[in-house]
Formats: structure tokens, sequence, C-alpha cells
């Protein structure tokens, strides 16, 4: 099992989206080029180290700072209603990319830590802003690609507050 990033993260050496054009709802400009640099190589050999496929569970810390009520993918802010369809069409072009390179994805989580406003890349999810995406975008979106398969996990998170969150 290998959990990796959708988008840069805490360990990135700066912020970067796989689709940096303001007000680009269709992707058009969609590329994973930065993550052929070191982490797809990166991946491709801890899979020939443990000697075939890893389960790679896919997170993102942050949409694209375009997407954001922010404007910025760092310090939280939250996932403008307009970019839904767009957020979620972009998991889903994230998961082709990634098969195509030879780096199935086994599942995706919704957020990297909902809750947590951070100096890094961040986006807060209440417990109904993650239903309601999973319910409305990301579940039908993932349907439309053909991506059905996919396991989604929600309160990508610590523990402690996991009774909070399921109530």
């Amino acid at each position: 099992l290998g959990r990796t990033h959708i988008n840069s993260c805490d360990f990135a050496l700066g912020h970067y989206a796989y689709d940096e054009v303001d007000g680009d709802f269709a992707l058009a400009h969609f590329s994973i080029a930065h993550d052929r640099q070191a982490l797809i190589p990166l991946l491709k050999d801890a899979a020939a180290a443990a000697g075939g496929p890893l389960t790679l569970l896919a997170s993102p810390w942050s949409p694209p700072a375009w997407m954001k009520t922010t404007g910025r993918m760092d310090r939280g802010g939250k996932l403008q209603p307009e970019c839904r369809e767009a957020w979620a069409d972009y998991y889903c072009r994230y998961i082709a990319a990634y098969a195509a390179e030879g780096l199935p994805i086994w599942g995706i989580t919704v957020q990297n830590e909902p809750e947590a406003t951070q100096a890094w890349d961040s986006c807060i999810y209440t417990g109904e802003d993650e239903r309601d995406f999973v319910r409305d975008y990301l579940g039908p979106a993932l349907a439309r690609h053909g991506l059905g398969d996919i396991k989604v996990v929600v309160w990508d998170h610590n523990r402690d507050r996991l009774f909070e969150r399921a109530q």
C-alpha cells in the first residue's frame, strides 16, 4: 500500500497544481508533467522493489488556487461551489493519467486533513461538504468516466475527532 498526493503537499518544494490556468473548467491545460520529474519515477521504483504494482491511495492537500475561496493553495480556504464539478473531473483526469503511466490508483480521499488550516496546502471541508461533494459530484464523475471501482475515503484526518465527524 502506498499513499501519494494529488497536486503539491506539505512535502513539496513549492505549490503546484496540474491545471493552474484560472477558470479552466474544461481542464484543457491539465498535465501531470510535474510529477514525471521525481514522484512518478519514485513510485515506479517502489513498485519494482515491491515486486509488483502498488495499491495506491491518492489524496489532495488542496485544489488549484483558482478553485478556492482564498485564491491560494495554502492557509485553508474552501472549494468554490462553482468549481465542484471541475474538481471532481480533475480527480478522474488524475486517475486516468496515472493509469497511463502504469500506476493504477486504487482509491482516493476527498481531502487530506479536511479540518486543518495549515501554512502549507490545505482546504477545509465539513462532514456535510464531503458528503455532498461525493454524492453530487465526485461519485457521479467517477461513474461517468468508467471509474466506479475506485474507492473513495472520507475523513482523511487524525482519529481524535472521528466520533464528532461521524455525527
